[in-house]
């Protein structure tokens, strides 16, 4: 049983080098590399991918510029902190010494009041 759309081969062929006509025919008037309207299209696309590059090299520097803010806030905030630690040990040592002074003139007062007693001792018993 024959299909009455089923092409032949001698059909087919010919559809086949029609096709290929049209193809070189389109290739042959497509615009040439030469040509003002090309080099026009060229031109634009040049154009767009220098602003596109401007564009990233903006964001760049953009980004650049917030990293290194971003590390001179970290350096200043590591010094501050470093500021803090170095007032409160300094604070700390401070109150051990005035603990330690405390200390020693108690001692040297408790001292001279035992050495004031035996001295007292003394003078009543000769």
């Amino acid at each position: 049983m024959r299909h009455p759309d089923d092409n032949s081969f001698a059909e087919r062929r010919k559809t086949a080098d029609a096709a290929k006509r049209e193809l070189l025919k389109r290739f042959a008037s497509a615009p040439k590399a030469t040509d003002p309207e090309m080099q026009e299209r060229l031109a634009a696309r040049e154009a767009v991918a220098a602003a596109r590059e401007a564009r990233r090299a903006e964001r760049e520097a953009l980004k650049t510029a917030e990293a290194e803010r971003e590390m001179r806030e970290a350096a200043e905030a590591a010094a501050a902190a470093e500021e803090q630690d170095k007032a409160e040990a300094e604070a700390r040592q401070a109150e051990i010494n005035d603990r330690v002074s405390r200390v020693v003139a108690d001692e040297a007062a408790r001292k001279a009041e035992r050495d004031r007693r035996y001295a007292a001792r003394k003078a009543r018993q000769g």
